[in-house]
């Protein structure tokens, strides 16, 4: 059997989201403080495009703590730019917002139209990133409000490197939580949210009752009620812990001297065995650390080309942060606390 190429990988993944709308009146009431717009900026690096109102209800946010926002810039590369132009501006925070999971790193481009964020397209992008100028201030903080960004150190060694001014080895401080960021929430502008994940395979859902049995061993330390979790879809009460759902597909395309070299791949655990011994695919599997069994699997043939297509949907159970001594409060997400943020 021949294998000219893969042609091509796909996984789409809409992560740190919300799992209803939210209206902007809940943003705009939260207490606007009284800082200067040049001494804090955000840049609201992406748009929704469902009814998820994630940017939207980011940029009512910041706007209502009477912070400077844009709207327009859509990769890191953009966003140094804009910080050489206005350098006579001194930031004291710069936040940045963007989506960002696990599996594929951050929603934010590379470039104008480039990739999106990983160790590896930061490190294929390099030669066209702009450096920051000399005067730019090094005591600022960047702040990713990206869910689940601060797990990622090497991600967030590679965001910092961006940072250094043409220069010097100075760079201002990157900061990124390990947690979900929830913006225009029903109790609060923003607070922060502890992630739970399960998995089935897309459309073989095996009910809430058997899933939440996969939580509860999945995280047998965990005092939470997977069942009514699972079944709550929107935080109806104050610090209520409820959950949402994505699917990740993935897809190899094959193509093939002599279509009768390509195999018969006639049930699931035949595609399975194909995928878990072909190293490409494999590898892919391994890094998205998903079980193989967790995908619906399915396979075309279309002249000398095969399809291999997976679909799995991820369950995402939020628990909002309270405070430790007040469940009646959510945590404030200060910076400076070590529990919710990393600091570089």
């Amino acid at each position: 059997m021949k294998i000219y190429h893969l042609i091509v990988l796909f996984i789409l993944m809409l992560g740190c989201k919300k799992p209803f709308s939210q209206t902007p009146e809940t943003a705009l009431a939260f207490p606007i403080e009284d800082t200067k717009a040049e001494e804090s900026i955000a840049f609201i690096a992406g748009f929704d495009e469902d009814d998820n109102r994630y940017y939207d209800n980011a940029k009512n946010y910041f706007q209502a703590k009477n912070i400077q926002v844009v709207d327009s810039l859509f990769s890191i590369a953009e966003i140094i730019s804009f910080l050489n132009k206005n350098s006579n501006k001194t930031f004291k925070n710069i936040h940045i917002v963007s989506h960002s999971n696990s599996w594929l790193g951050m929603s934010l481009k590379t470039i104008k139209n480039g990739e999106r964020i990983t160790v590896e397209s930061l490190s294929h992008a390099k030669n066209n990133m702009p450096l920051l100028k000399d005067d730019f201030n090094s005591d600022a903080q960047i702040v990713f409000h990206s869910c689940g960004l601060g797990e990622n150190k090497e991600l967030l060694e590679a965001l910092k490197r961006l940072f250094v001014t043409q220069n010097s080895s100075q760079t201002p401080k990157i900061i990124a939580s390990s947690f979900f960021n929830v913006f225009g929430g029903k109790y609060a502008g923003h607070y922060l949210a502890k992630p739970y994940y399960g998995y089935y395979p897309t459309a073989g859902s095996p009910g809430p009752l058997a899933l939440s049995k996969e939580f509860e061993a999945s995280y047998p330390n965990t005092n939470i009620d997977w069942f009514t979790a699972l079944k709550t879809r929107e935080e109806t009460n104050l610090g209520q812990v409820y959950s949402y759902k994505f699917n990740i597909p993935v897809v190899w395309e094959f193509t093939f001297n002599d279509p009768t070299e390509i195999p018969e791949l006639t049930d699931r655990e035949a595609i399975m065995d194909w995928v878990s011994e072909s190293p490409e695919m494999a590898s892919v599997i391994l890094k998205l650390n998903i079980p193989i069994e967790k995908y619906r699997w399915k396979s075309d043939i279309h002249g000398n080309k095969l399809s291999i297509k997976g679909k799995t949907t991820v369950l995402c159970v939020l628990e909002p942060i309270l405070q430790e001594n007040d469940a009646t409060e959510y945590r404030s997400p200060e910076f400076s606390d070590a529990s919710l943020y990393h600091i570089l």
